[in-house]
């Protein structure tokens, strides 16, 4: 064993060694000597013990040193594989190019920020030839898959850890078609960084790129374009000029404070009153214990403050890199209702269709029209689809499943008016091929000033909603496991129920109808027992269909320690008694808890307002 500990610290100090030859940020470089000085084989382990993983959605991971974490040379690596990778994809590379935006996330002690590793990569691409557009100050995420489409470049990444805690950074990437990455690409740009380590002879001159002729700045013309497409999606202007309805926005230290009033501006709206100690971009976000407007109503607090000092009646919330959006209303009683992402994707589901069928000429142009959520959302746009003749399609958990499957649709000539997830992403707009934060909001305030017109609130709008297709009761939450071994021991024992290859056939007093597992590929509902939707064998998630319509979802996270579960109960049309929906709910809820994830006995931590 000890032969074997050596070994290891060898090869952790040979990668350290290896490191300081090539990394020529000074903090990085200076954490990294002081490591290999003191000689502590667990801190080197840290800091080298294994690569980031280059995903779908890219890299994801805290800014410092060393080869598990984001800072400059980490960063000059994985764009130097990226580029490979492109040109090798691409036979027009050099004259199409890419785009490349940020946010405003920094670190001081290791020196890394989203301005500098955008830099970085826009270097490492100019000095290969590629002409490159680079933002010049901070955009929202949207901005780049929208420059990918509008410009038709063969790729664009996006630097931001969206909603992450505030030591994290991340460098997301689109493809051509303008929707981020899925397999084989990951696979394809990993093995590229793996064999593209080392700097090449330019990678660190980036102030080499301001005088080149292959440097494009797109911010003035995204901000002029993007904003006339979005205006594609406004019906009442009108209504928007007269509306009395007052509106808050808080952009949660991030980028969307500019963005959404120029929306806003763009739809004849009043502008929202902002935030202020929020408004201005803060790496620290130091008003909020996360800067995730989904995490409840503690990231809300100085919204609501705001909000009743200035009588409005709307909180429009976007996560900081604005691409996500939570809404608040204040309800007759006095008190403040958050919407789920479902609840939202309800709404906005049915405005944009009613603003469809309005504005249509063709009324055979129905069989052309589609909608999309992600497989652990709301299935409220199946029912709202099954009454009013459209498709509904529904595509593995992420954004990036349903930017490239309505990109196929597109191409085929159909109509994708909208797409959501339960994690507050709306795409309302064919012109961004993924979540949108901006035109979300501002079509949100456009929806209540028209129903204000009805006196109707939002919330009355999604009974109604639920009145005519049905109530849709969702609930999630999700288990933090820091043990990977626990987590596969839970799932191998949902698998393994009563015996081997077998799934549990009752969950408390409810009995399961029907079970697809998309880790294994295994559907009990399809004749040949194999699931439609893609599987993946390193992601764990099971679905459990229930005898009295209700369904729950058991997976692991992408970029977060957690194990997430979603569970929703459809009533037909007509089954107005939602307490007692609710009721049931919690009560299947509770026995998923107890019977299959077994906190107690797992040592799973809950979540926490």
């Amino acid at each position: 064993m000890a032969a074997q500990d050596s070994a290891g610290d060898t090869a952790l100090h040979r990668a350290a060694e290896q490191w300081l030859l090539w990394d020529k940020n000074p903090k990085t470089y200076a954490i990294v000597k002081q490591l290999l000085a003191e000689g502590n084989a667990g801190e080197l382990q840290k800091y080298f013990g294994s690569r980031m993983e280059f995903g779908t959605a890219g890299l994801r991971a805290a800014m410092g040193a060393g080869i598990s974490h984001m800072n400059d040379l980490t960063i000059i690596q994985t764009t130097q594989g990226f580029c490979r990778y492109l040109e090798k994809n691409f036979s027009d590379l050099k004259k199409r190019g890419v785009v490349i935006g940020f946010d405003a996330r920094a670190h001081l002690s290791s020196g890394g920020s989203s301005k500098r590793f955008a830099r970085l990569a826009a270097n490492t691409f100019i000095s290969q030839g590629v002409p490159v557009y680079l933002f010049s100050d901070i955009i929202p995420t949207p901005f780049v898959p929208y420059t990918v489409t509008h410009l038709k470049l063969c790729a664009g990444i996006m630097v931001t850890a969206s909603h992450n805690p505030k030591q994290d950074n991340g460098y997301k990437v689109y493809w051509e078609n303008g929707a981020q990455i899925i397999s084989p690409h990951d696979k394809g740009i990993s093995q590229a960084i793996e064999e593209n380590q080392e700097p090449w002879p330019q990678a660190w001159d980036d102030k080499l790129i301001d005088s080149s002729p292959l440097l494009h700045d797109p911010y003035a013309m995204v901000n002029k374009e993007y904003f006339k497409d979005i205006q594609k999606q406004c019906f009442y202007r009108n209504i928007n000029k007269e509306t009395n309805l007052k509106f808050v926005h808080t952009s949660v230290h991030g980028v969307g404070h500019k963005f959404v009033q120029l929306a806003f501006k763009a739809f004849d709206l009043s502008p929202p009153f902002a935030v202020p100690e929020q408004k201005d971009p803060d790496p620290d976000f130091p008003t909020v214990k996360y800067p995730n407007p989904e995490e409840g109503k503690g990231v809300l607090t100085l919204s609501f403050a705001l909000a009743e000092k200035d009588g409005a009646r709307i909180i429009l919330a976007n996560d900081p890199d604005a691409d996500r959006l939570a809404v608040a209303e204040k309800q007759e009683s006095g008190e403040w209702k958050v919407f789920s992402g479902n609840e939202l994707g309800a709404l906005l589901g049915w405005w944009i269709f009613t603003c469809w069928k309005n504005n249509s000429r063709d009324t055979h142009a129905i069989k052309d029209v589609y909608m999309l959520s992600s497989t652990v959302s709301s299935k409220i746009l199946r029912a709202i689809a099954l009454k009013e003749g459209f498709h509904f399609e529904e595509t593995l958990t992420g954004f990036k499943w349903m930017g490239n499957r309505a990109k196929q649709l597109m191409d085929q000539g159909k109509a994708v008016l909208f797409a959501f997830e339960e994690a507050i992403g709306y795409m309302c707009c064919p012109a961004v091929l993924d979540k949108d934060g901006v035109s979300a909001a501002v079509i949100t305030a456009e929806m209540a000033s028209f129903l204000a017109t009805r006196n109707l609130s939002l919330s009355q709008q999604l009974k109604a909603v639920y009145d005519e297709y049905g109530f849709h009761i969702t609930k999630a939450s999700y288990f933090i496991c820091h043990d990977p071994k626990v987590i596969q021991q839970l799932f191998d024992n949902l698998r393994n129920f009563d015996g081997k290859n077998t799934y549990p056939k009752s969950c408390g007093r409810f009995k399961v109808s029907g079970i697809r597992d998309l880790t294994t590929g295994y559907d009990s509902s399809q004749p040949d027992q194999k699931a439609i939707l893609p599987t993946s064998k390193s992601s764990q998630m099971i679905t459990f269909t229930f005898a009295n319509g209700g369904v729950a979802t058991m997976r692991t996270s992408g970029t977060e320690p957690k194990i997430k579960y979603y569970s929703e109960l459809c009533a037909p049309p007509g089954n107005s008694d939602v307490e007692q929906l609710k009721k049931e709910l919690d009560e299947l809820v509770n026995a998923l808890e107890k019977h299959f994830f077994q906190p107690e006995k797992n040592k799973l931590q809950r979540k926490t307002e």
